[in-house]
């Protein structure tokens, strides 16, 4: 019952956390169905929790760092690792996965049908486990500057650093556990997608709609830690931030509009 009250309370308290999380299951749902959408988020918030609870102790594969505790009692930890920080590596890696699906599949066209070709070769190739390993970092760029100030906003003070760091006090090594965990993660979700774990056929259009819905949440991710950068003042962190957005807006942006007559296919794949 303990443990009840506390996730209970960890949803009031953290409500944003879930509302992604939320939205993230709607989308993946329809992109990769429950079966390959339970394989993913739980693959990945295993291997963030191993790793979190790793580096805690041994600073590794994060670097070193604490959680201060300041919230037990009011919210659910596992150990000494808050339940909603591992967890929002799994969408955030999702999130990233469906950016980096809408650059690699176009490349994949037949000669004599329009559209994006979505089977397992494609989803769990190389191309599209590495850039998203690369958008899953660089999306950490922007929200851990920000979640490091959670005293002074509703996240409140959970972690910190034993020593001052280079990037607004967070060290190199913390983006290079990300890299790990989504690129670990991927790795295993690889197996499984390339094993005999067969799901059903996903209709083309739909597969474009859900990346777009895909995209909208990894912006709607760093919109909201940019927005309440700058709310509580800090400009140049913000500013910062939005620099780093823009070349992989243009990006998108020129895809996407290349792309734009796709949602006339309605032929299936698998």
């Amino acid at each position: 019952m303990d443990s009840l009250f506390l996730l209970v309370n960890t949803v009031i308290l953290r409500p944003y956390v879930f509302v992604f999380l939320a939205v993230s299951l709607f989308i993946a749902r329809q992109l990769l169905g429950w079966k390959r959408t339970f394989r993913l988020f739980g693959i990945t918030w295993a291997v963030a929790f191993i790793c979190e609870y790793s580096s805690t102790r041994i600073g590794i594969p994060f670097g070193d760092y604490f959680y201060t505790g300041s919230t037990e009692g009011q919210e659910l930890y596992i150990s000494n690792i808050p339940f909603m920080d591992s967890l929002s590596f799994s969408f955030l890696l999702f999130a990233s996965y469906c950016v980096s699906l809408v650059f690699v599949l176009p490349h994949a066209k037949i000669a004599e049908q329009r559209g994006w070709l979505f089977d397992a070769s494609l989803r769990t190739s190389w191309p599209a486990i590495g850039l998203t390993v690369v958008l899953f970092t660089f999306s950490d760029v922007i929200i851990d500057p920000i979640a490091l100030q959670g005293d002074r906003w509703f996240l409140g003070k959970i972690y910190g650093y034993p020593h001052e760091a280079i990037y607004f006090g967070i060290p190199l090594a913390n983006f290079a556990g990300w890299a790990v965990v989504g690129f670990v993660s991927l790795l295993c979700y690889r197996w499984l997608e390339r094993g005999p774990y067969v799901a059903d056929a996903v209709p083309r259009e739909i597969v474009k709609q859900q990346l777009l819905l895909g995209i909208a949440l990894y912006y709607g991710v760093l919109a909201f830690n940019l927005g309440v950068t700058f709310w509580i003042g800090e400009i140049f962190m913000g500013m910062v931030g939005c620099f780093i957005v823009v070349p992989l807006t243009a990006a998108l942006l020129v895809i996407v509009w290349r792309e734009n007559t796709f949602l006339t296919v309605d032929d299936v794949v698998k």
